[in-house]
């Protein structure tokens, strides 16, 4: 009888202090909203958003109490004081750090989940040293809310009347949340924006579940009937390629197919190799460049630029942040576990744009303004023989970099400085070979800091009055004038490069390509594709027309195009099968995609796929539009379909993971040069 009056005693005890918690989380909330609302910008609407906050706070609430209910019962029969004791400490530990997950959300405006256990401490430390920290205004907040949650949770229990049935009843639902240990649908609830989506979520519980989904995650099961419950995609005209696996079991990847040749047409007769020049943008996003943006046009020249090239408005990385772009672009590749270049030696020998032009003659480079070694990248480069690499650490030092933060950080050299020294350095070579060159920018990344930022701060004032803006709108778009500004140098440091190159000798015979890595997510997101949409624009003085592009292609689809393109145009010699995961870009003019592919959010969040005219995320389908925006819908057919084929993919990848080949040694022999 003590005992069970004890027990109840404790679960009263419980209840008391878990509901003066539950008010700190909607407290957090509240002031989350308030943050990032003067600081960045509000939900569209503030009634939607705390309906969405709540039902977040309260799945998280349930969660915390399972694992609470176990420990502090435990301690309540030892002594009720340290179960209090224990119990208060565990709670402001937790709201410490949802307070720092949200300080770190105001930075990215994307929730930091289990992508932080895919970087290096090497990553880790040059990632914090460029973030934007905590202000002395946030430092002072977060210590004034946490003497709020102290005295909250030492006297607001004492209030509470504890009810054991209550208790039991609150027991029972924390089971269920702790054992699915995900979010239970909010459908019920609507919000158009990403932000406002990911602006909602319990910052805490997006990165506690993340993690043990991370080191703890669930087997993936195929259905095998899903095919019977709609036929594969059918794109009109050409459809996507069904590649024809000849030894699945030992390369999961190896197909025997080739891409059509679809440039082409749109080139004049090639009489000699063509340089290729490759500009990755760092964060280049659709949503603010190039007519039709929604967020505006912040790259006037890119947009001239569009319109004497070959433009991809529907155009996709492969990942939604830098470490897929090498990858992806040169090589067409899967991920393995947690990205490709996280492999490091143990990458699986493979072909690439960069070793088969190399193969045939061609000299091979690849420039940045920051850390080669910053997400493995020089793994990928050295796999590959690349010639020349040229980052922070062999930039020559006269060359000016990013301006330093008050830590003295800098992410390395500006983009301007890094075009200069690319043309110098193909001023003084003596061969002139034919030369495939990659150039990664890292100016338009947090921190933000460019050189001479009032010239460009003025810029972008500039811009939204040529834009329309009215002052309300201004306002707003000023809580990320660091962002803009750093766009629109970018966008500058690009036409001053091509109006340089444009002196050099083999400028008539040079294919620029320019794409962005990712979408800049520090300016907020409208969808969940948004953050993979960016364009690519193909640039030559050797196109004989020009042409846009509403279909939809990825980074996967650049390498295979161009080598069908090369082996036809200059008799390129190229393997007759390929470990290419796309097959082509498409140059219908008119809205469709006919790919199917797997998208990766961070190194530990494989949850997108393309197909047709959907995107599957998570257990989300949703309907893509002509403009790449997207809609929620209900189609579990649909929802089966593409859940199988990504199931799919996984399996083949996580064969990569585990040491499996992508290509046979005999085909790596023949085209990869020392």
């Amino acid at each position: 009888m003590i005992t069970k009056n004890k027990l109840f005693n404790a679960l009263k005890a419980l209840l008391q202090l878990m509901m003066a918690w539950l008010v700190i989380l909607v407290l957090t909330s509240v002031f989350e909203l308030l943050f990032n609302g003067l600081t960045r910008t509000f939900p569209e609407s503030i009634f939607q958003f705390f309906a969405l906050a709540i039902w977040n706070n309260v799945i998280f609430w349930l969660k915390i109490w399972f694992f609470m209910m176990v420990i502090f019962i435990a301690l309540f029969f030892i002594k009720p004081k340290l179960a209090h004791i224990i119990g208060i400490t565990f709670l402001m530990l937790l709201s410490v750090l949802q307070l720092l997950l949200i300080n770190y959300f105001n930075t990215a405006l994307l929730p930091l989940g289990a992508d932080v256990f895919g970087y290096t401490m090497a990553d880790i430390q040059q990632t914090v040293g460029a973030s934007s920290g905590l202000s002395l205004v946030s430092v002072l907040s977060v210590f004034f809310l946490l003497f709020i949650f102290g005295i909250i949770l030492i006297f607001l229990p004492k209030r509470i009347k504890g009810s054991w049935p209550v208790a039991m009843a609150v027991s029972l639902l924390s089971l269920v949340a702790f054992i699915t240990n995900s979010y239970p649908s909010n459908s019920w609830i609507s919000v158009q924006r990403e932000y406002d989506n990911n602006l909602s979520l319990n910052k805490s519980d997006f990165f506690l579940s993340s993690s043990f989904n991370y080191f703890l995650p669930t087997v993936t099961e195929m259905d095998i009937y899903a095919d019977s419950y709609i036929g594969e995609y059918e794109g009109e005209e050409r459809s996507s390629t069904v590649f024809v696996y000849p030894d699945e079991e030992n390369y999961p990847f190896y197909h025997t197919n080739e891409s059509p040749d679809v440039l082409s047409p749109y080139f004049k007769p090639i009489k000699s190799p063509p340089n290729i020049v490759i500009l990755l943008v760092e964060g280049l996003g659709r949503a603010f460049t190039n007519d039709g943006a929604y967020l505006g046009n912040f790259t006037p020249y890119l947009d001239s630029l569009a319109g004497k090239s070959l433009y991809w408005k529907n155009f996709l990385s492969i990942g939604g942040r830098t470490f897929g772009a090498l990858p992806s672009v040169m090589g067409s590749m899967p991920f393995a576990k947690n990205g490709m270049l996280e492999m490091g030696k143990k990458m699986p020998e493979h072909l690439s744009l960069y070793s088969i032009l190399k193969h045939n003659g061609y000299r091979s480079s690849f420039y940045y303004g920051g850390d080669a070694t910053f997400d493995n990248m020089t793994s990928f480069l050295t796999k590959n023989n690349v010639n020349q690499v040229s980052d922070l650490k062999t930039i020559p030092t006269h060359y000016t970099k990013l301006p330093a933060k008050s830590n003295g950080f800098t992410w390395g050299f500006a983009d301007d400085q890094v075009y200069d020294y690319y043309l110098n350095q193909g001023n003084e070579r003596v061969t002139k070979e034919p030369e495939i060159s990659v150039i990664l920018t890292v100016a338009t990344h947090d921190p933000f800091l460019i050189q001479n930022q009032l010239k460009y701060l003025k810029k972008f004032e500039q811009r939204m009055n040529s834009l329309g803006f009215d002052e309300s709108k201004k306002s707003t778009y000023r809580n990320f004038e660091s962002q803009y500004s750093s766009i629109m140098y970018a966008d500058e440091a690009i036409q001053n490069f091509l109006t340089a190159y444009k002196k050099r000798a083999d400028y008539e015979n040079t294919i620029f390509i320019i794409t962005g890595d990712h979408r800049m997510a520090e300016i907020p997101l409208r969808t969940k594709i948004d953050r993979f949409h960016v364009p690519l624009i193909i640039f030559s003085p050797l196109l004989k027309r020009t042409a846009q592009m509403e279909s939809v292609s990825t980074h996967f689809d650049i390498t295979p195009s161009l080598l069908a393109f090369l082996k036809r145009s200059i008799k390129l010699s190229i393997p007759l099968g390929s470990s290419w995961l796309g097959d082509g870009l498409d140059t219908a003019r008119r809205f469709r995609n006919i790919h199917s592919y797997p998208l990766i959010q961070t190194k530990t969040s494989l949850v997108d796929f393309i197909q047709g005219e959907y995107h599957l995320n998570g257990n989300q389908l949703f309907k893509l539009n002509s403009d790449l925006s997207e809609a929620l819908i209900q189609d579990q057919d649909r929802m089966n379909q593409l859940t199988n084929n990504f199931n799919d993919f996984k399996a083949k990848n996580d064969k990569i993971a585990q040491g499996g080949k992508l290509l046979p040694d005999s085909i790596i022999k023949k085209y990869k040069l020392p």
